[in-house]
């Protein structure tokens, strides 16, 4: 993790939504370099435009987002290409890519007007193969994969595009447990081993609070925002979902259904 000085992307009093639709608003946080960090909260709350909106995918109401000390809004296309990857829940447009031809596409904001590869673009390549253990499937076609290997090739795309921030919408959907622990701990090896800012939306909270430097929590009121510890120790988590059917338990920073 980094100092609290240093930080590379901001959120100030942000309001998202759709056209003069509110979806939520009174959002603030601030990560720094390396820093892993999830974005929870109900289903319809507003996680996905969040994440559309920090991406530079659709357009916030009012607020601030920087990245850098830059206004989001002020980078041009291919300044946001070489700034933040974003993957999306989204399938790729083309399955029959091989899982090599489809993380290869992450160097195209680098690539000449023909796609030429440099041997440092065939280096990113083959060190997101590795990262992600994909190398004995790099001529697998991705139609043949199943969800959680094309989840890795898609995050390894992102890694070979070596943007200091990379932005995950649900990453662990339709995962087993083992799987969505797997995708996690790879991310939090990224932040942490390769100093990027990574930020993702998810359901599974229990593995958040293990797992995160950071956690914005989005309740439509406050939207807290802090360490899991901090979050914890505020009580946070408890006001989270209706305590009727379920309770948090903050010794084992888990929820529990209520019997």
């Amino acid at each position: 993790m980094v100092g609290e000085a240093t930080k590379y992307i901001k959120a100030h009093e942000l309001a998202i939504g759709y056209g003069k639709k509110l979806v939520a608003n009174n959002i603030n946080f601030a990560l720094g370099t390396g820093e892993l960090c999830a974005i929870v909260g109900v289903n319809g709350i507003g996680k996905s435009t969040l994440m559309r909106c920090l991406g530079g995918l659709q357009p916030k109401l009012s607020g601030d987002i920087s990245i850098s000390d830059s206004d989001l809004a002020a980078l041009s296309p291919s300044n946001l290409a070489k700034t933040l990857s974003v993957v999306l829940t989204e399938q790729p447009a083309s399955k029959n890519l091989t899982v090599q031809e489809l993380i290869t596409l992450g160097r195209q904001p680098y690539t000449n007007w023909i796609g030429t590869l440099t041997s440092q673009d065939k280096k990113f390549v083959e060190e997101s193969l590795d990262a992600f253990l994909l190398k004995e499937l790099r001529f697998k076609k991705c139609h043949e994969l199943s969800d959680g290997q094309l989840q890795r090739v898609l995050i390894a795309r992102a890694m070979a595009q070596d943007t200091p921030l990379i932005l995950l919408d649900e990453p662990t959907t339709h995962l087993d447990l083992y799987h969505k622990v797997e995708i996690l701990k790879l991310l939090q090896r990224l932040a942490h081993r390769n100093k990027k800012t990574i930020i993702f939306t998810t359901h599974e909270i229990d593995l958040a609070i293990q797992l995160c430097d950071k956690i914005l929590i989005l309740d439509g009121k406050t939207n807290p925002f802090g360490t899991p510890c901090e979050l914890i120790e505020q009580k946070h988590f408890e006001r989270l979902f209706p305590s009727e059917m379920v309770e948090f338990d903050a010794k084992t920073g888990s929820f529990k259904v209520k019997k």
